[in-house]
């Protein structure tokens, strides 16, 4: 079933397989002849080493391109919209349906949001060695849909859901029975099965849609060099709708139908994405990535003793392009971490000896390109600590972000309320609007100046965006020290449940701050972890970008559970479920002075970052 299920863990066993074209969807290879195909087909192939879903070389004419990434950003819409649609209001339906005090629901949704962009590590493995990035999104996206089949049954069914708060005679004050245990558990079942197929999902799209270009195609190399901002733009249209459309039927009609319409979506989309089986370019599987950098550790361990030539050229390399991998380059030597060299360093071979390369384990050698690979991959860690601090802001997003609306006035005219949560369709319009002018104008204003062909480097533009999100951080602690001040001039510091009479719409520079943000880190870091990431493992790449945003819902957790114990000793927490007595000001200018810190380490590195270069056989 699985495509190149059998696929060798490593270039030299591929060697004795380079004559096998294998089919999409088979597990077993078919040997063809080598004929050679029409001159017109032999210029059009794709000169990446991508298949078709028949297994034979991809064909530019009929393959890849926009045209493929319709169906596979089709399905990233699908997965945003439920995603979005579900995270954007889960705070306040753990507070208002669970029951569920303010620390407690802010935990929770951070922890299901950490699950949730950790899971990629897991999807990128499978991706990578294994089953290919067209099967590992088909079977958790099937994944991925059961979980939202499921949540949507339970904030359905009377079973799996508490009942419903009723009014005392006395002031009009609300019993609201506890949800049970079952309840609970049966939501939470729901949530984190999601969790995993979305996340799982979540790398291998990304990475996916990307490999629809040809690297080696001057064209469309042109465009790829645009595809992460387009992407980000379609996906940001699905969380638009989302924090719109979804959160007030959640909110006004009901949580079934604001579950429920997701889950069809998703259901339609996972559909198209199969009929768009033909359309598709695939690279093979080529083994664990785990398993290369393991063995380029160990065989620089082993080979301690032997001193690394001092011509780069004496070290072993692949130059046949028998033995490539499909689609994999090879990576000049660098002068950084030189102690992994030494997996590197043929052993002395007597002359007339019939030992050859073939004959070392890659245990005990290693190639240049491989070696180099495992720098790559360690070259982008400091800059994955870097990223953490930065998804901090952003998963306040859903909770005190919300949590702060719900205080205010929310009316738009006589007839209409805005939910608090559909605040959060300010960052996907925010991004939205800038995307075009960021591409379009901006892009080709600084490749003026600066020569490079996407305006400023990777990062930079990551760069910038902390910066922003930086300011959003301040205006977000501005904000609440105004909204706390209304409360108390109007006596209403102990009146969590009334409205302030204040417009939710102070909240408005602090998103758009962060949606201007978004545009420069997320889709900079995006970019950056795909594009510099080791062409065999870039879904890998991809989910370690998205792991920092579930490591920085970790994160905010746990400096959260840290703050409210560090402050409880001290006499008064910061943070208490009447959110009027709360010190969130307080919480925001401690993020804000660790986003400052970081973004000094954050310059650090990126003057010493070494980018990635390859050569092409």
């Amino acid at each position: 079933m699985f495509w190149l299920l059998k696929t060798p863990r490593d270039a030299r066993k591929m060697e004795s397989e380079s004559n096998k074209v294998v089919p999409i969807c088979s597990t077993n290879y078919r040997t063809t002849s080598k004929r050679h195909p029409p001159l017109e087909r032999t210029m059009s192939i794709t000169r990446d080493g991508s298949m078709d879903y028949r297994g034979t070389p991809a064909d530019k004419r009929t393959t890849g391109r926009f045209k493929a990434n319709a169906f596979i950003i089709g399905i990233e819409i699908g997965e945003r919209l439920a995603f979005y649609g579900i995270s954007a209001n889960l705070v306040t339906y753990l507070t208002h349906v669970l029951h569920e005090g303010t620390e407690k629901s802010a935990t929770n949704v951070n922890n299901w949001m950490g699950t949730t962009f950790l899971a990629p590590l897991l999807g990128a493995f499978l991706a990578d060695a294994f089953w290919g990035r067209f099967w590992t999104i088909l079977i958790f996206g099937v994944v991925y849909f059961v979980g939202l089949v499921t949540l949507t049954l339970s904030v359905t069914v009377d079973t799996f859901k508490p009942p419903s708060c009723t009014h005392t005679s006395f002031a009009g004050i609300q019993q609201c029975p506890p949800a049970t245990a079952g309840q609970v558990g049966f939501f939470y079942f729901a949530l984190y099965l999601m969790s995993l197929g979305g996340g799982c999902m979540k790398p291998c799209i990304a990475a996916f849609g990307a490999d629809q270009f040809d690297e080696e195609d001057i064209r469309e190399n042109e465009m790829k060099k645009s595809f992460f901002n387009w992407w980000v733009f379609g996906i940001s249209l699905g969380a638009l709708v989302s924090a719109t459309v979804l959160v007030y039927v959640q909110s006004y009609i009901s949580w079934g139908w604001g579950f429920g319409t997701p889950t069809v979506l998703m259901g339609i989309y996972l559909v198209l994405y199969i009929v768009g089986l033909k359309f598709y370019r695939h690279n093979r599987p080529t083994g664990s990535p785990f398993t290369q950098i393991g063995q380029v550790i160990v065989a620089a361990v082993r080979n301690f003793r032997l001193r690394v030539p001092a011509d780069p050229a004496l070290l072993n390399e692949v130059v046949d392009k028998e033995r490539l991998q499909a689609g994999t380059r090879l990576i000049p030597h660098s002068n950084t971490m030189r102690f992994l060299d030494k997996a590197a360093v043929l052993p002395n071979i007597s002359e007339g000896s019939t030992i050859g390369i073939d004959d070392h384990s890659p245990w005990k050698l290693a190639t240049v390109t491989e070696v180099e690979e495992v720098k790559l991959v360690l070259r982008l860690l400091p800059i994955w600590v870097a990223a953490l601090i930065f998804q901090t802001p952003s998963a306040q997003i859903s909770t005190f972000y919300t949590r702060q609306g719900n205080t205010l006035n929310v009316d738009l005219g006589s007839n209409f309320k805005i939910p608090a949560a559909s605040l959060q369709s300010i960052i996907p319009l925010t991004i939205v609007c800038l995307i075009p002018i960021y591409d379009r104008i901006f892009v080709p204003i600084a490749r003026h100046f600066t020569g490079n062909v996407r305006g400023i480097s990777m990062l930079q533009r990551i760069g910038i965006g902390i910066i922003i999100s930086l300011l959003s951080m301040v205006c977000a602690a501005t904000t609440e020290i105004y909204r706390v001040k209304v409360a108390r001039e109007n006596g209403l510091l102990d009146e969590p449940f009334q409205t302030l009479p204040l417009t939710v719409f102070i909240l408005l520079p602090q998103y758009i701050l962060l949606g201007a943000a978004e545009v420069f880190t997320s889709i900079g870091a995006l970019e950056f972890f795909y594009d510099q990431a080791p062409d065999s493992m870039r879904s890998l790449g991809t989910a370690i970008f998205l792991s920092t945003i579930g490591i920085g819902n970790f994160l905010s957790s746990m400096l959260l559970s840290s703050v409210v114990k560090v402050t409880s000793l001290c006499g008064q927490s910061w943070i208490v479920d009447n959110l009027n007595r709360c010190r969130l000001d307080y919480f925001y200018w401690l993020l804000a002075g660790l986003m400052a810190a970081n973004l000094c380490f954050f310059f650090a590195l990126a003057r010493w970052y070494q980018y990635k270069q390859v050569t092409s056989l």
